[in-house]
């Protein structure tokens, strides 16, 4: 094991000037790493597909502030003007189709984005004299189903995934493991989170933001188990911080080419955990009683039953671990969508 590198890794001497690459910059992570680097007088380019949906980089004054680009990283060409013309330094790969439902019913979709639009990323990255730090997110779905006494999950483990997403999720992390071997000397890491919530998320089927949906009086919630399956969350701004913090360390240290990270907090809430809290923090009593009666007879199909994740190794190595308390997270969330959803139609991203 490593020893713990140096943390200055938000140091604007660092990253002042450097060009940073953010695939899925128009998505909810990052949108919000787009804002946390232009602070930092980043040179960011971004890439989002044309289906645009999220108004969080308008909402959050950041188009001006990046370059911007339009196009599918399933397509080699498109993708390939854009790496060939620029001089990347570090690359955050954020890119994917990220709805598990979305996954069940159109499964070839997915995998061209994740699966195609990932080699594509690595292949001509490979070929950049400029490339010091590839940050590839993954997921803890990759790990596919574990017994819950068997849970968090380790860096160890194998990835045997069943479902579409989780599939499309576990094949771009063996395919970034390839890149990073001694063959090809990519120097890239993958992180394993887990769910991702905060402001700017804008997957309304997602647990947290559907829940806060009913909790504004927009919509009724609808479970789609009984509660009871166990999820873990991390504070978007802890992601931020910590893909920052690995980008940088191993823009200095190649050591750490080809190593894998999980976060998450080490407990994980059940589905009905994070309900209730959400309805606590609007005293909705009431909302939250009927979500209940709702779970009878419901059962999870198609996803994993349980999921959390430790960052034990991240603690080990770089001494992080996540700062935000779950209701704290909630709260400001909860704040920032009540500002935007009178601005926008929570339909309009769906």
């Amino acid at each position: 094991m490593l020893k713990k590198i140096s943390q200055k890794y938000t140091n604007k001497s660092f990253w002042s000037g450097k060009t940073v690459l953010i695939t899925g910059i128009n998505g909810f992570i990052g949108g919000n790493l787009a804002k946390f680097l232009v602070n930092l007088n980043v040179n960011v380019i971004g890439i989002s597909n044309n289906r645009e949906k999220s108004k969080f980089l308008k909402h959050e004054d950041l188009l001006r502030k990046i370059k911007y680009h339009k196009i599918d990283i399933s397509n080699y060409k498109s993708l390939q003007k854009i790496i060939s013309t620029n001089k990347i330094n570090i690359c955050f790969h954020l890119a994917a189709q990220v709805d598990v439902n979305i996954a069940k019913i159109d499964p070839f979709n997915t995998f061209e984005s994740n699966i195609r639009g990932t080699y594509n990323l690595l292949e001509l990255l490979r070929k950049s004299k400029h490339i010091k730090s590839i940050i590839m997110a993954s997921s803890d779905k990759a790990y596919g189903e574990y017994d819950i006494d068997e849970l968090p999950y380790q860096e160890t483990y194998d990835l045997r995934p069943i479902f579409p997403y989780d599939v499309s999720k576990a094949c771009a992390d063996l395919i970034t493991k390839s890149y990073s071997t001694s063959l090809f000397k990519l120097p890239v890491i993958t992180t394993r989170f887990s769910n991702i919530y905060g402001p700017g998320q804008l997957n309304f089927t997602a647990l947290i933001p559907d829940c806060i949906l009913a909790n504004l009086g927009y919509r009724k919630f609808i479970p789609r188990g009984n509660g009871e399956n166990k999820r873990d969350f991390l504070f978007v701004k802890d992601v931020c911080d910590l893909y920052m913090c690995l980008a940088y360390n191993l823009f200095k240290n190649k050591k750490l080419t080809g190593e894998v990270f999980n976060a998450g907090t080490g407990t994980g809430y059940t589905v009905d955990e994070i309900i209730k809290n959400i309805c606590n923090l609007e005293n909705n009593k009431n909302i939250y009683n009927y979500i209940r009666k709702s779970y009878v007879g419901k059962k999870l199909t198609g996803e994993i039953q349980h999921q959390f994740m430790s960052y034990a190794k991240l603690d080990k190595m770089f001494g992080w671990k996540p700062q935000s308390k779950l209701n704290e997270g909630l709260r400001e969330t909860i704040d920032w969508y009540n500002k935007f959803l009178k601005k926008y139609n929570y339909k309009d991203f769906i």
